[in-house]
């Protein structure tokens, strides 16, 4: 799970460590995802927008585009707190399997997706 928000990762980490089996490693950064990817993970749920303060840092958008050049069947399920129509569409695009905007049910929404994908 990648979001540069340390209390949404924390909150999903607590909801989903050892659930279903799951485990679970967390990362701050789309860099440090990508570095972490020898873990091999089976699913990747991926912040829209990382790091506004940093201009040289990686976004969503070019987080997704390497991990899937690494694991082109590798399943990355995008939060955003801003999604739109064209954005969804987008990062679709380019290779997401599913776009879930942070709303007051997304972890409904993204347990689902997980199971479904997952087991």
């Amino acid at each position: 799970m990648v979001d540069d928000d340390k209390v949404i990762l924390n909150l999903l980490e607590y909801i989903f460590q050892g659930k279903n089996g799951y485990r679970v490693k967390t990362f701050l950064s789309g860099e440090a995802c990508v570095e972490n990817m020898h873990l091999n993970p089976d699913l990747v749920v991926l912040d829209y927008v990382l790091n506004t303060i940093d201009q040289e840092a990686l976004d969503g958008l070019e987080t997704l585009k390497i991990l899937l050049k690494k694991n082109k069947n590798l399943p990355v399920i995008i939060l955003s707190a801003y999604t739109d129509d064209n954005s969804r569409e987008m990062m679709i695009k380019h290779g997401a399997k599913e776009v879930l905007r942070k709303d007051d049910y997304f972890v409904d929404k993204l347990e689902k997706f997980i199971v479904c994908e997952l087991g």
